[in-house]
């Protein structure tokens, strides 16, 4: 749907999108003025976002200084700690050894975390409830680090028990004079630190608090020169209510869509104005919030075999429609989903005028989303949907893991199931018919979809 499209050669992630080079190539071909990074591969990079400098594009993002802290979580962690924003304890430098790590880990108390001090996404974590776990954590840690961020820098944490994630969105004009909230998101049902579900506001979060962490959130952002949207993320002690600086996100994130449907606000096209004219088209007092939105990610992953990543051709799309919804997805029928990517297919946003209404509308939404070809995590989602303890707002980050989902995902297909074998034993009997009869043909049954696999089952 671009104007123009160039296409990058190759067809992995290091040959395409992560080749910063090729990219800059591409945009002074067609003399663009500025580059968009989206929010992934180089969005949160500082070479990136000077080697833009360097060769006269407008990095839609923060500087490439800005990038270096923000970019590093020990950094940002000790600037946010040195502003008065409450942290959990860590390791203030990376561990270089396991001894180094099992000595700081009883000091604070299992259980902790293993973190990588780059990167994001849910990569490079380990969890140890004691030294054995610890151990064995290490060196794998290490190793997706150094894959995934090209770097092993490990530090420790304080892990929490079943916290809430909140994260609170930012905007600071390119001079960082002027910043805006523009309220909070949940992002706590996620699964191996991978967030599957989102959604605005908050069911925890009031007028009062909504207030005080978004100003710890400028406080933070503010320390590290910010400027263009971004994120600061926090946990919520599940026990006593408090919040803990935990990381800044400095990009757009994949569930922005939920604040852009409750404010009103594009935030991309934001994100272009600020870099075009250096200043915020809007104050904070311009920013009201209105109902409550939720984001589903369809991922091509499979959710009865451990959310296993698939892959294949979309032979069927129907996407869903109505009051209220909204699908981001560059999918098309013919699309060949490749394993060299992110998961991530689609985006399915409802917003109401309550959390209830959302809920409702998003449930609505899954059972007429049909992808055909792969396998998506649509079930998965609807289960959590449906789950009593979610429709009242009572959930963290260990919502996922507690409730075996897995099992009411398999139960809740299971009369489906019973339904297609009935019908499959009956069909050597359509069969015969419809080798004697020209009209039977005609009038032949339509597809049926198995929903385990995706697939149409013909003959039927």
């Amino acid at each position: 749907m671009a104007d123009r499209a160039i296409r990058l050669p190759g067809y992995f992630p290091g040959e395409t999108y992560l080749n910063a080079k090729r990219i800059i190539e591409a945009a002074k071909s067609v003399d663009c003025d500025a580059i968009h990074p989206g929010y992934g591969f180089l969005a949160e990079s500082s070479d990136f976002s000077r080697a833009c400098r360097e060769n006269g594009l407008k990095f839609i993002g923060p500087t490439p200084e800005t990038l270096v802290i923000s970019g590093n979580k020990l950094a940002c962690k000790k600037l946010a700690e040195s502003k008065g924003v409450p942290v959990v304890p860590y390791s203030h430098e990376a561990v270089s050894s396991i001894e180094e790590a099992i000595r700081f880990s009883k000091e604070i108390g299992f259980p902790v975390l293993l973190k990588s001090a780059f990167g994001g996404g849910g990569r490079g974590i380990r969890d140890a409830r004691n030294e054995d776990e610890l151990r064995q954590g290490f060196e794998s840690a290490k190793r997706e680090a150094q894959s995934s961020f090209g770097r092993f820098s490990i530090f420790i944490e304080k892990k929490l028990v079943n916290p809430r994630h909140i994260e609170v969105q930012i905007i600071a004009s390119d001079d960082s004079n002027e910043f805006v909230h523009l309220g909070e998101r949940d992002c706590s049902i996620q699964r191996r630190y991978q967030k599957l579900i989102e959604m605005s506001p908050s069911p925890v979060v009031d007028e009062d608090i909504r207030k005080k962490i978004s100003t710890l959130a400028v406080t933070t952002a503010k320390a590290t020169g910010y400027s263009n949207a971004g994120t600061v993320e926090f946990l919520r002690d599940s026990e006593t209510g408090n919040f803990y600086f935990m990381e800044i996100n400095s990009r757009l994130q994949v569930e922005h869509p939920v604040t852009e449907l409750v404010t009103g606000v594009d935030l991309v096209a934001t994100q272009i104005r600020i870099a075009s004219e250096n200043k915020l088209p809007f104050r904070q007092r311009d920013v009201k919030f209105q109902g409550c939105a939720i984001e589903c990610r369809i991922n091509a992953e499979d959710p009865f075999l451990n959310f296993a990543p698939t892959t294949g051709k979309i032979d069927f799309l129907n996407l869903p429609g109505g009051p209220g919804i909204r699908v981001d997805t560059a999918l098309q029928r013919g699309i060949e989903i490749s394993p060299y990517y992110d998961s991530l297919v689609a985006k399915l946003i409802a917003v109401g005028r309550n959390f209830e209404e959302a809920r409702k509308r998003v449930l609505i939404a899954l059972d007429e989303f049909s992808i055909v070809g792969i396998k998506t995590t649509v079930p998965f989602h609807r289960a959590v949907l449906k789950d009593e303890r979610f429709s009242r707002g009572e959930f963290d980050t260990g919502f996922v893991q507690s409730l075996g989902l897995s099992e009411r995902i398999h139960s809740k297909f299971d009369n489906d199931y019973f339904i297609i074998a009935a019908l499959l034993l009956s069909k050597n009997q359509f069969s015969t018919m419809i080798e004697n009869s020209t009209e039977e043909r005609e009038r032949r049954p339509a597809w049926l979809i198995d929903n385990r696999n995706g697939r149409f089952i013909d003959g039927i």
